[in-house]
């Protein structure tokens, strides 16, 4: 790969990783039945070939994946696809039905649910979220409103950590603090910006709402999801395994995560087993390709959230928000995300624990059709490098096409 190539990847998975080719234009985006397309467009047609050559180099020696699970739906056609190994020591085939650790994608579900409690009247999106948790948000961010929490514009900081390094937090994968901690350690740092003006895309907003549903609801996070997302949907092999629970339960393929040692050598870890941390309501959802893909059908055909509490998660903050880390427009909206690949809006969110990686993400017509519709499990080896990993980038551009010039 020459130095020009090699750049122009680079800026691809960029703009794929932090949704910078948001157009100003997106900056009040339109309800689904609304949602824009390129000009004059037709159907395009589905590149399978492009797909199975996304995924074709996953498990082999020096891959950048060791698995790749992949769905592909929508009125332009299907694909279904799996490669890779289910773990290195057996090399077994890659499990097509396998669960996995989702990440950041667990955002969109709880999302969907302070939604729903927000057109049961239980919730209110414009209130701030210290009149639900009064004895967790201090005086200092009383101005934080539940909407802030969910479009990650709430200034509300990083808990932090004492290192953020991969071999510090490999050595303490098992320990954890409790929600109600990691907002109380949050809190207490001075914000980030004042709600509103800025977004700065981090878990802690989530962290917030999920305990926000708990008080709510007199529930647990868990049960509430179960409830009302979880069984309705019958998405049977969805579940969230708590801070107690380290494992994948049932049937899954391993996840490695490539370390560094002394004088820059590297040797692949199997990180399959690790605990939730922190996460909470912002990443500690396990779940298959086939339960997202219908959740993502679900979800934007109005299944799950409706009206204006489902315009909501495509509507972005104002166009004089930006990004606090690059100055570019705001891209994230209320659990999801936009970005413009092959001349069309493409919504969805990305997801990444160490050894997985995750998307749902769909483009509509203009009358709100699901035109295309993208699901993958991909285990990557560099689940959260800085650059999205190159199988799942693939598959990306595979299935919607290469980003729009900025």
């Amino acid at each position: 790969m020459n130095a020009r190539t090699r750049t122009r990847t680079t800026l691809i998975a960029t703009t794929l990783v932090l949704g910078l080719s948001v157009s100003p234009a997106l900056a009040a985006a339109p309800a689904p039945a609304a949602s824009r397309t390129a000009a004059g467009h037709t159907a395009d047609a589905l590149d399978t070939a492009a797909l199975r050559a996304a995924i074709a180099g996953a498990g082999k020696p020096g891959a950048d994946a060791t698995a790749a699970l992949v769905r592909v739906g929508g009125t332009e056609g299907g694909w279904h696809g799996s490669a890779g190994v289910h773990d290195l020591a057996g090399n077994a085939p890659a499990d097509p039905n396998a669960r996995f650790r989702v990440g950041s994608v667990t955002k969109v579900f709880t999302a969907a649910m302070v939604l729903q409690l927000a057109s049961e009247g239980r919730v209110d999106l414009n209130r701030p979220a210290r009149a639900y948790l009064p004895d967790l948000i201090p005086a200092g961010y009383h101005d934080v409103t539940v909407r802030q929490l969910l479009n990650h514009t709430s200034g509300i900081p990083s808990a932090g950590s004492p290192d953020d390094s991969l071999d510090y937090l490999y050595a303490h994968r098992f320990e954890s603090r409790t929600p109600a901690d990691v907002v109380r350690a949050a809190t207490a740092r001075k914000r980030d910006f004042a709600p509103g003006t800025m977004q700065h895309y981090d878990n802690i907003g989530y962290t917030v709402a999920g305990l926000l549903i708990e008080r709510v609801t007199g529930d647990s996070y868990a049960h509430q999801l179960s409830t009302r997302i979880l069984r309705p949907l019958h998405l049977n092999d969805t579940y969230v395994p708590g801070a107690a629970d380290p494992t994948i339960r049932g049937p899954h393929n391993h996840g490695y995560q490539v370390f560094t040692g002394p004088g820059g050598s590297t040797e692949l870890r199997d990180v399959t087993v690790w605990g939730a941390g922190d996460t909470f309501a912002a990443g500690d959802l396990i779940s298959t390709t086939a339960d997202l893909e219908r959740f993502t059908r679900a979800l934007f055909s109005g299944r799950v959230v409706r009206g204006a509490q489902l315009k909501e998660m495509f509507t972005l903050p104002g166009p004089s928000v930006r990004d606090m880390r690059t100055g570019k427009p705001a891209a994230y909206s209320v659990g999801l995300s936009t970005m413009r690949l092959g001349g069309h809006d493409v919504w969805g969110k990305t997801g990444g624990r160490w050894g997985y990686n995750s998307v749902i993400a769909a483009t509509m017509s203009p009358t709100g059709t699901l035109t295309r519709t993208l699901v993958y499990s991909v285990n990557s080896t560099d689940a959260k490098g800085s650059d999205m990993n190159p199988t799942a980038l693939r598959l990306m551009i595979a299935t919607f096409g290469a980003p729009d010039p900025a």
